[in-house]
């Protein structure tokens, strides 16, 4: 690194020490260890000896009921019409760009942020009005009029007072000032975000807190990542996962990563190695900054009350990241639709490369591409597919031993005496075959028809390709003479399946697809039957209970278990039957088995 540079970025001496344990790391200091060699987790971190390079911001945060309301709308959105770049940090006003600082000048950060508060304390609005804008990729409230220019001068004696004590240069915003709703999304997302945002109420108490933030800045280009399973390297080249880790990832750095593997940065060591992408999911931008002092404001009356005086609660901490449950209210509807019905979700049956591992397709294919039965488990035939043979391959149908546990199930449900009033399906080819074979036995494979439905395919953050698998279309599917319908809207089309999605996407994704099923039929009479996957178990049937969501890792173990189950079955899963992504081999890591 440059002198330059190294006389900017100082050692982290002050940032480290306050985030240890005194008692620990004073007799270390004491010796002549520097502060950062002397923090464990970064003992094999390489870049130990190196400035660190950290970016500063500040910037304005709602807090109180105003703030409630913002993360309702964060959740809607993110349900109805996606993410987009507005979900990657908590609601805020930027109110300075980012900005460096040597780490020995960041206490006068701090002095600068408390001098420009006290001095514009009695000075701030005791309501911030917030007007609604909305172009075609930009939704969000602006600041106007005075308090606005309260607000700036507030940004501008921040900046003025930093670069005297901190001697680093401070650029405040003097542009219009906003509070993103959304940015950069789909055009046909636009009214829906609209009328998301018309129900926010600006006039909601708020208490305002200038808060101080760092990012590093080796990294922000980077892709974050965040560990969901516990990892431990089979190789020297690989890190250690742990749950909660974040991992920094440049996506143009992976040519020497295998499918399925990607190379990173842990936060936590320092260390660079490779990792299972299926270990992970998309973290947001704003995860791993640190959040360093708050200014925290007057707050304002509620303007929509109708009692004078009537005051929020204060909240103080940094805003909270958006919540995956559903509303109380969204919740009690749904339950109320379904009361008089009932819904019955099923896993489809042993798909054949359960039995035959990855290269069933290899086994069964002669050399010019046409299928053959090597084996009495294989199935009989495989249906016609436009584009061949090879598209068995992520989309495995039945084994003769699935086909026969489905028709078991039809039997069994036919005996207890319930009524199918329809039928929906993943579009999975497993799910349809398992679909139309318990209609067989209900002798309805040719009066009721399987709706497919993609909403309710399994976490494609289990899927061992980087792309969702190429389902058989409504046609092909006629074709082989499953019975399905083809005027159905789905909730979720299959281009709407984005690999490697993350886990608050995937519950949401079945939630929605759960509420428009049951509300499609509100005038059947019997039980909506659901064909998915093992995770549907619970995915597809927790928002009808109106219960929110599993925490990732106990999902992960309650589909594990699942899979301990069907290994007392047959001798051809693995030895532990786990269901965490496999990620022995880095040539061929592997997602779970659905």
């Amino acid at each position: 690194m440059a002198a330059g540079e190294t006389q900017l970025y100082a050692k982290v001496f002050n940032k480290l020490k306050g985030r240890s344990n005194p008692s620990l790391l004073d007799p270390l200091l004491g010796m002549g260890f520097p502060a950062h060699t002397a923090l464990h987790c970064h003992c094999n971190d390489p870049s130990l000896d190196d400035p660190i390079p950290q970016e500063y911001a500040l910037f304005l945060c709602p807090m109180g009921p105003l703030l409630d309301k913002l993360q309702e709308f964060w959740r809607k959105s993110r349900r109805q019409c996606a993410k987009n770049r507005a979900h990657e940090v908590f609601p805020h006003i930027t109110l300075c760009d980012f900005f460096t600082c040597e780490d020995q000048k960041v206490e006068y950060l701090y002095e600068a942020l408390k001098r420009a508060g006290d001095r514009t304390l009695h000075a701030f609005p005791s309501a911030v009005p917030l007007v609604l804008h909305s172009s075609i990729s930009y939704l969000g409230f602006f600041v106007n009029d005075s308090p606005a220019d309260i607000i700036r001068e507030f940004a501008v004696m921040f900046a003025t007072e930093a670069s005297i004590l901190a001697d680093c240069t401070v650029k405040p915003c003097t542009k219009q000032l906003h509070l993103t709703l959304a940015h950069k999304f789909y055009p046909h997302h636009q009214r829906t975000l609209e009328q998301l945002a018309r129900a926010i109420n600006p006039g909601h108490s708020c208490q305002w807190t200038a808060a101080l933030y760092s990012r590093d800045m080796r990294f922000v280009h980077y892709q974050t990542l965040r560990v969901l399973f516990q990892y431990k390297p089979q190789n020297v080249d690989e890190l250690t996962l742990s749950p909660g880790d974040y991992i920094f990832v440049d996506p143009t750095q992976q040519e020497e990563a295998s499918e399925g593997w990607v190379i990173g940065i842990s936060q936590r060591t320092g260390c660079r190695g490779f990792l299972p992408e299926n270990y992970t999911e998309r973290a947001s931008e704003c995860d791993t900054w640190v959040r360093h002092r708050t200014y925290t404001f007057s707050v304002a009356p509620d303007l929509s009350s109708r009692k004078d005086g009537e005051l929020s609660s204060r909240r103080n901490g940094e805003p909270n990241p958006p919540s995956s449950s559903r509303s109380l209210s969204s919740l009690q509807s749904l339950q109320a639709t379904i009361v008089r019905r009932s819904v019955l979700v099923v896993r489809h049956g042993e798909r054949v490369d359960q039995i035959f591992g990855k290269s069933w397709l290899q086994q069964c294919t002669t050399p010019d591409g046409r299928y053959y039965r090597p084996d009495l488990n294989f199935p009989r035939s495989l249906p016609k597919r436009s584009r061949g043979i090879k598209d068995f391959e992520n989309d495995p149908p039945l084994s003769s031993c699935g086909i026969f546990q489905c028709r078991m199930a039809g039997e069994a449900l036919l005996d207890s005496g319930i009524r199918i009033a329809s039928v929906f399906s993943s579009p999975a080819l497993r799910c349809v075959q398992t679909a139309k074979h318990i209609l067989g036995e209900f002798k309805l494979e040719k009066k009721v028809k399987i709706r497919v439905e993609p909403g309710i395919f399994e976490w494609t953050k289990w899927e061992a390709s980087k792309t969702t698998p190429t389902f058989m279309t409504l046609e092909e599917m006629k074709e082989a003479d499953f019975n399905v319908s083809l005027d159905y809207r789905p909730a979720f089309p299959l281009a709407s399946l984005l690999p490697a999605e993350s886990y608050d996407d995937y519950v949401h994704r079945c939630a929605v697809s759960m509420e428009q099923i049951v509300s499609t039929c509100p005038q059947d009479v019997g039980v909506i039957l659901v064909v998915g996957h093992g995770s549907a178990l619970d995915t597809c049937t927790r928002p009808l209970l109106g219960l929110p969501p599993l925490d990732c890792a106990d999902f992960a173990q309650l589909v594990r278990k699942m899979s301990e189950e069907e290994d007392r079955q047959t001798t051809k899963w693995n030895a532990t039957g786990s269901k965490e992504p496999e990620a022995r081999m880095r040539n061929a890591a592997s997602g779970l088995p659905g």
